[in-house]
Parts: structure tokens; sequence; C-alpha cells
């Protein structure tokens, strides 16, 4: 152990140790770590585990922030437009009447197809609190993109911003949209923020669903991951529990910049940071100018960032001037060691991570703001009332601290399942309730995390989630391309980039520059193909499986 940090303690999982030390019987470890009692071991936060009230989602959150009345919760970042708590939980009570008369009610989704504004709280809020589910879309999606999205998720109706509205109507000329402005046919969002301000009494059980963003899992198209009420609550008492690192600082100012359709963006600035009493910041789109300003502006102490982000501030060649600034939390993708500490000598500000995916309601690891027990590389220890085992990838079996294996996670955070898709939630969380990660990784005698590879096939670019299965379907639609394999190239600035391996049918020819503007015509921007490379064969498995490995080497 370092310095004073609690011991972790550690318990055998049923079945596994019965050769070693009996099923099921915990351990206290101190500093005489080893592999005999570190192997095959569950592992649990040094946080002690929250209680979970018995709430709906709304309810608890009209909890949290009725202490916060007279304080500002959002604020524009461009024009300054702001509201007040009390505005916000009017007007969110307003909305959830308005749903209602529309003939939306508990288990209804409503999807959200818009940039980070601060209306998007005002009807997120409303939804929830009619005891319908907030379907999270990107808003950048091409409308065959949203096709699939309203043909498995069926919202009742969308709510978005006029730029947007072309897109919808031509994926779903006959659902209903409420626009945050103003479009001719489209009910504008100021019509549903007139009536009542107390929301509607609504009998919704912990098992209900309450947000549904989207995740592509292992692969392919991306799928509705079902977090209930019990699940967002239990996120946010996590995070709460930690004492030695926060995702929102109690009362502080937060930039928002971090898309709102994506699970950080849902956490830490719609929901829980609203419960720390923070002031939200929104930037409906990123540019490094506007960031630092706002940062400025605002006296943001901590900043919220992808990689990507951090290298831009990292090297920015003008003055970054945030004499304000102590505190820089990395999530969302792999965040390098060099980088960190590039950042902290720049700035004086201290770097930690956040860990977690869509469907463990945001974070299940977090790093720390202790300097001394702060480890640039380590997403850090489990967040409270999580447990963890570490699996050998080949063998099945936990492996000793130190060595790699896939990560699974197990705990009231852990999603209800993927959206219509049993065999698919099957795959990712077992019997016994461990979600399997797809992330390989090793705990260290500190019980801190470190990742080092993935097993699911997923591409990080600019933190968002790309599916090499679903470019490879579009790029298998082109006259000219026999097969193709996509995987990801390391990037300094995007992390990684998708790349595409193409073998071309005999007798025809195709250029790079065409295969990447057939892509780009059919994908959002993140999905683009950044580069191609011909082959004569695509390397595969005997069972048919591309050995993306082989093609990552390229």
């Amino acid at each position: 152990m370092t310095g004073d940090r609690e011991d972790l303690v550690v318990a055998a999982p049923a079945g596994k140790l019965d050769r070693r030390r009996g099923a099921g019987r915990a351990h206290r470890l101190t500093k005489r770590w080893g592999h005999e009692t570190l192997y095959g071991m569950v592992l649990t936060s040094r946080s002690p585990s929250p209680t979970i009230p018995d709430l709906s989602l709304a309810a608890y959150f009209r909890r949290a922030v009725a202490p916060f009345a007279s304080q500002t919760a959002l604020i524009d970042g461009p024009s300054g437009r702001s509201y007040t708590y009390q505005q916000l939980l009017d007007l969110s009570a307003s909305v959830a009447h308005a749903l209602a008369a529309r003939g939306v009610g508990r288990g209804d989704r409503v999807a959200f197809v818009c940039p980070n504004v601060p209306e998007v709280a005002l009807a997120y809020h409303g939804t929830i609190a009619v005891g319908a589910v907030a379907m999270m879309l990107n808003p950048l999606s091409t409308p065959g993109e949203l096709e699939k999205y309203f043909g498995s998720g069926r919202p009742k109706l969308v709510v978005t911003v006029p730029p947007f509205v072309e897109a919808i109507r031509a994926a779903a000329p006959s659902l209903p949209i409420v626009v945050i402005g103003e479009v001719p046919g489209c009910e504008p969002l100021a019509a549903l923020l007139g009536g009542p301000k107390t929301p509607p009494e609504i009998d919704v059980s912990a098992d209900d669903l309450a947000v549904m963003p989207y995740s592509s899992g292992t692969t392919g198209f991306p799928k509705g991951v079902m977090l209930t009420q019990r699940n967002m609550i239990a996120q946010c008492r996590s995070l709460d529990a930690m004492k030695e690192a926060d995702v929102v600082i109690a009362g502080s100012n937060v930039l928002a910049v971090l898309p709102f359709f994506h699970i950080y963006g849902i956490m830490a600035f719609l929901t829980f940071g609203l419960t720390r009493g923070a002031t939200i910041i929104t930037m409906p789109r990123f540019d490094m100018p506007t960031f630092l300003e706002l940062a400025r502006k605002h006296e943001v102490p901590l900043l919220h960032v992808v990689p990507p982000i951090l290298l831009g501030l990292a090297k920015h060649p003008g003055e970054l001037d945030l004499p304000k600034l102590k505190y820089a939390l990395v999530g969302a993708a792999p965040l390098g060691e060099g980088l960190a500490e590039e950042f902290t000598k720049r700035t004086g500000a201290l770097v930690y991570q956040v860990y977690g995916m869509t469907e463990v309601t945001g974070a299940s690891h977090l790093g720390t703001r202790v300097p001394e027990r702060n480890k640039p590389g380590s997403i850090g220890g489990l967040v409270a009332g999580v447990e963890a085992r570490v699996v050998g990838v080949e063998s099945g079996e936990d492996v000793a601290p130190g060595e790699p294996g896939e990560v699974w996670v197990r705990g009231p955070i852990v999603m209800k399942g993927y959206f219509d898709e049993p065999e698919a939630t099957k795959a990712t969380v077992d019997a016994e309730g461990w979600l399997h990660t797809g992330d390989v990784g090793y705990v260290d005698r500190d019980g801190d995390f470190f990742l080092v590879d993935r097993v699911k096939e997923l591409i990080k670019y600019k933190g968002m989630q790309v599916a090499p299965a679903e470019l490879e379907a579009v790029l298998l639609r082109h006259e000219a391309v026999a097969d193709a394999a996509v995987f990801p190239r390391p990037d300094p600035e995007a992390g990684e980039i998708p790349v595409a391996a193409v073998v071309v049918k005999g007798g025809k020819t195709v250029s790079e520059d065409a295969l990447m503007a057939f892509v780009q015509e059919r994908v959002s921007p993140q999905k683009r193909i950044r580069a191609v490379v011909f082959l004569d064969q695509i390397p595969k498995s005997a069972s048919g499986k591309i050995l993306r490995r082989l093609l990552v080497a390229r």
C-alpha cells in the first residue's frame, strides 16, 4: 500500500476458489500482497458502498437539487442565456405535463437529437418526470442512421433544434417534432413550458427505464442501452461516495463540451453534475478559442475532456492563461502517461482519469486527485459499490495482479440490457451479473487498474465509438468492393482513426478517394474512413473471423 490508503477488500468469486481459500470468503489485504492472496479474487472499491434510495430518478433529482433553487443551473456559453435551478424544476415539470397531454407516458421513448444547449436539460428532466425514457442520439447522424434508430427505438416524438429537422423528416416523416426554436410544421419547445410547476404523479418502479443512450457494444450497429431508474441513482450515489476524487466538484462551474448524447455528458452534466449544485456551461460545438475563453471567464476548476482535447491544450501555441484550473478529468478514450505529464507540466493542473461504458451508466473506475497517489496512465480504482475481476482472455480464469486479462465489472450500475437485443445482452452480461467490458488491463497491488488493449473491436475516434462491422457493411455495398475490413490506426490527435482494407473485384477499379467519399455520404462524421489500403485478400481465421490484429500492424 502507499501512504495511509485503505486496504482493498477482495472476495472470492463463487465456484472459483474451492481449492484455495473457500468460495465466497472475504480477505482484507495488507502490504504483503502475493500471488496466492490476490489470484482468483473479486475486487471491491476502497470507498464504502452507498445506500440507494427507493425513489424514482425524477424524485431523487428534485430532492437533490432543491437546496440550490436560487443558484444558476445552466448557462449557454456563447449567448449567456441562463436558467436557475428553480426554473429548471418548474419548466421540466411543465414539460412533463405537456408530454402527458400529447400521449407520452410511462415507458415511452422520447428521442433527443440535439447539441449541447441548456433547453435539453428542461426536456430531458421533463421526459423522465413523466415516466418516459430519454432516448439520446447523435445529432450528426445521417438520415439513414436516424431511420435505423427510430425503427428500433420507436420513439413517440423527437426533440431537436432547427438544423436537424430536415434529416429527421427524411428519416421519419410522421414522427412528431418538438423543436428548440422555431421551424414551420414543428411544435416549439416554448409551447410546452407554460403548464404546472409540480410534476405529475407517475408510478414507476426501480426497474423501469429512465435513459436509453446508444452503444455499439462489441460490434455492429449501435444498440439501445437500457438504463433504469436504479442504475441512474446508483451511479450518482457511487460518485458521491468517492473520497479521493470528484467527477464534478460540488458547486463549481462546469464546462460541458462533451456531448449530451454520450453517457459522459448524460451523467456528468445533465444528471450527476446538477445534483452537485454545479453550474453547467454548455457549448454546442467545440472550438479551442471559445473553450479557453469560457474556461477563463467562468474560472472553471476542473476540465472534462477527452485525450484529443487534452493534447490540443498541451500543445496550444498561445498562452492558456487558466490560473483557476486545478484538475483535468479525462475519459471516453485511453490516455497516454506522457500526455498527462506534459499537460501537468504546462498548466500545473493534475490529470486523472475516469473509465466506464454506456453499459455501466457511466463510470466504473475513477482515478485520484491526491498527488502522492495519482498514477499517470492509470484509470484508478473502482467506484463505490462496484466489484471487478480480471479474467484471462484465453483461459477464462482470474489472473494474478500485474497480469493482463479482460476487466469484468458487477454492481447496481450495470445496465438492464440492450433494447430488444436479448442475445447481445447475454453475450455482454453473464448469468452471474458480470459485465464483460471487452477491455484488457491489469490491476496493481494498490487496486489501481491500467488498460493495455481491447478484446472488442471498437475504434475510439476522439472518444466516440466506431464499429468496424458497420463500416464494412457500407463498403461492401460499393460495386467495386469484393471484401473489406476496417481497423484502427493510432493517431496523435484523434486517438484512433478508422482505416479500411479493401479487396477490389476482378475487372473493377476504384480509388482511395472514391471509397472514402462513398462512405462519407452514408455515415456520421466520426465514422468516416480516413485511409484505404488495397489487399489481395483480407486475413481471416479458419472460421471466417477477420484477423484485425494482422491489419493493425500495417
